[in-house]
């Protein structure tokens, strides 16, 4: 089973990607898939996160994931919110990371990283700073879920908009290894 943690704030769109994901991989992947998400009333600007199970048998769990094999950052600001997520990782661990800079994602020490800028492709694409589409196509490219399958759920969720795949089809090009 893949365990996956998705960390943001309120408004990035971390639920909304986590479901996409969650199609993307029941759907067209047919494998079996749990999202649980985590938010306050306050959402908007507040701590989020998601965990994400995927498994290519039934997932008898209803619990958070508390061993990630992957952590998702959609925005650096999560550690002055005093959250760590690193949490429960473990030596292979892989983080992906929302960031302009190597630098800022290596500064997490995690023993594999990717980044991309998934902000500055979304204001680029969309003119929005909502980074949780652009963020699926690294999820993509690290090899989470296939591209095809998350561009369907795309088209699915934004009604056909080729925009948001566009933005996918960037963020897996501009993905980098730390």
């Amino acid at each position: 089973m893949l365990k996956i943690k998705i960390y943001g704030v309120g408004g990035q769109g971390v639920i909304t990607a986590a479901k996409v994901i969650a199609r993307a991989v029941g759907v067209y992947e047919n494998k079996y898939v749990k999202i649980m998400p985590a938010y306050g009333h306050e959402q908007r600007g507040a701590a989020v996160h998601v965990d994400i199970m995927i498994s290519e048998e039934e997932i008898l769990s209803n619990s958070f994931v508390y061993t990630p094999d992957v952590v998702v950052v959609l925005d650096t600001m999560i550690k002055e919110k005093g959250i760590d997520i690193k949490k429960g990782t473990h030596k292979s661990s892989v983080l992906i990371m929302n960031t302009t800079s190597s630098i800022v994602a290596m500064q997490w020490e995690f023993p594999t990283t990717y980044w991309v800028d998934a902000t500055g492709i979304a204001n680029r694409t969309i003119g929005s700073n909502i980074p949780n589409i652009a963020i699926l196509g690294a999820i993509a490219k690290v090899g989470i879920v296939s591209i095809e399958a998350i561009k369907e759920s795309c088209e699915y969720y934004f009604c056909n908009k080729s925009i948001f795949k566009e933005m996918v089809n960037i963020a897996y090009g501009d993905t980098r290894q730390c």
